[in-house]
């Protein structure tokens, strides 16, 4: 199965035009922009996913993006665990392989709902920790008074690369206004005020967190970089990586192999928009394996004297700290709106964060 692919150039275009109102867009769109716009919704409903293509967002960028990444993580580990920071619990900073722990293999709910899974859909097992780097880069402004202050400490940038926070800051804000666009389109697709999810966005503890999978060291059939898990955030959208190698579980509880086209950008359903949907969307679940295919890349990598890490250009979209989670609109008249509850996100993300033993760490995927 191809997810779709939705072209934001008409949305962009007639957005660009009602700048500046909350609720007129949704009021007077063209029926066939409102049309794009339920497709969205139903996309992020039925699969979890999505597939969009932003003329703000080119292939050329991804490029730059993930080869900047690829000599990151080409370094030794001497160079890169200069970049650790793991007195202010990886907040910052480089992430090294073995820390970040699969959500499945501590979770005891998730595992029962694990064993439910018919055969030919289960999950691939983890053997341990995700065998994966990981670099957090906040992305945009945060509020100044906020009952979750974030430690106070200074991005990290290693030496070496001039470019750095330019290519972070560029991608990252690029990618953080395609997933607001996706949001605006999503609300009136669901039959909320177009500002409905972006407005309490604003000032979220976005995170810019690619990873990076040695698959020369690790690239045999079945190794699983990230194990089976669902995004505590909002929403959550990658670039191209060259490297397939991704799973995800549709609604009806089908595992599908993702393929993204060039150009494209892929977004996936976090916890958050279940909870301010009342369970309409549900998070979605996936895993990233080295599969046949991605044998294939590798192979075609080597021939071509390519880097053989994996990059994936992950940008975690957070609804902010203070804002209140709770299902929005008609969603509140919901049957299954109980399940719930009227919390701060902030609280939302400690309460996730403490089930995998690393409250007031880091943001885990």
């Amino acid at each position: 199965m191809d997810l779709p692919v939705i072209d934001l150039s008409p949305y962009l275009e007639i957005a660009g035009k009602s700048a500046g109102d909350s609720t007129g867009l949704s009021d007077h769109i063209d029926p066939e922009y409102r049309g794009l716009c339920l497709e969205v919704s139903r996309s992020l409903r039925e699969t979890g996913a999505l597939l969009v293509k932003d003329p703000r967002c080119s292939a050329e960028d991804n490029d730059r993006f993930i080869d900047m990444m690829e000599r990151y993580f080409e370094r030794p580990e001497e160079f890169k665990r200069l970049q650790e920071r793991r007195h202010l619990h990886y907040q910052v900073g480089v992430t090294p392989e073995g820390v970040e722990v699969p959500r499945s293999l501590v979770d005891e709910e998730m595992q029962v709902k694990l064993r439910a899974i018919p055969k030919e859909f289960q999950p691939s097992t983890p053997a341990g920790p995700d065998p994966k780097w990981r670099y957090m880069w906040r992305v945009g402004p945060r509020p100044s008074n906020t009952r979750f202050q974030e430690l106070n400490s200074a991005p990290v940038i290693p030496e070496g690369f001039p470019e750095w926070q330019e290519t972070m800051d560029s991608w990252g804000y690029k990618m953080i206004s395609a997933i607001e666009a996706v949001a605006e389109m999503a609300a009136i697709g669901f039959g909320l005020p177009k500002d409905a999810f972006t407005s309490l966005m604003k000032q979220g503890p976005h995170l810019l967190a690619p990873t990076g999978s040695d698959l020369q060291r690790y690239g045999q059939v079945g190794t699983v970089f990230a194990g089976y898990h669902y995004d505590l955030n909002f929403l959550t959208i990658h670039g191209r990586s060259r490297f397939p190698g991704l799973n995800i579980w549709l609604r009806n509880g089908q595992k599908v192999e993702v393929k993204v086209p060039i150009g494209c950008l892929l977004i996936q359903t976090g916890k958050q928009i279940e909870w301010l949907t009342a369970g309409d969307c549900i998070a979605g679940m996936h895993e990233v394996v080295v599969t046949e295919r991605t044998i294939d890349a590798i192979k075609l990598a080597t021939q071509q004297n390519r880097s053989l890490w994996r990059v994936s250009s992950t940008l975690f979209a957070h609804i902010a700290s203070d804002a209140v989670l709770k299902p929005l609109g008609h969603f509140a008249e919901s049957p299954l709106a109980a399940r719930y509850p009227s919390m701060c996100a902030g609280e939302f993300v400690e309460q996730e964060l403490a089930i995998i033993n690393l409250k007031g760490n880091k943001a885990e995927p």
